[in-house]
């Protein structure tokens, strides 16, 4: 993937964590997600009372586009943290945000950018972060 599009990834990204709803944790999360046709689709973390109501910024990005009838993606940078604070760490999808990208990664795979900032980030293909994945092929 060329520099500068990882980079628009990231900014993106840290963009959408702006809008984040995270009254509880005050962690907020950004997600940018590449679609096969290189537009780009943001998402943030949702968070509700009832836990289990709430979704992470990965999975808004991904229900987003698929809403706009995108369904193959090829990179998404996530970038999360503490509300008023630079990210301090890197923030990698849970398990079931990388079951959600596994669904829908492009025929060439998923690139998966965890970053800090536009210069601080560790890219991963979706394989490292879910080996053997469970998809449609797995129940037809």
């Amino acid at each position: 993937m060329e520099e500068k599009i990882r980079k628009k990834l990231i900014l993106e990204a840290m963009e959408a964590r702006r809008q984040a709803y995270a009254p509880y944790s005050r962690y907020q999360v950004g997600a940018a997600l590449l679609a096969v046709d290189g537009e780009i689709v943001c998402g943030c973390n949702v968070e509700n009372a009832s836990y289990g109501a709430s979704c992470c910024a990965e999975r808004a990005a991904v229900f987003k586009a698929v809403s706009l009838g995108k369904r193959e993606f090829r990179a998404i940078a996530i970038v999360g943290g503490l509300q008023g604070k630079a990210p301090e760490d890197f923030a990698y999808p849970c398990g079931i945000c990388r079951q959600v990208l596994h669904e829908f990664a492009g025929k060439e795979g998923l690139s998966v950018i965890v970053a800090k900032s536009e210069a601080e980030y560790r890219e991963h293909s979706l394989e490292e972060l879910i080996p053997h994945g469970f998809g449609g092929g797995s129940i037809v």
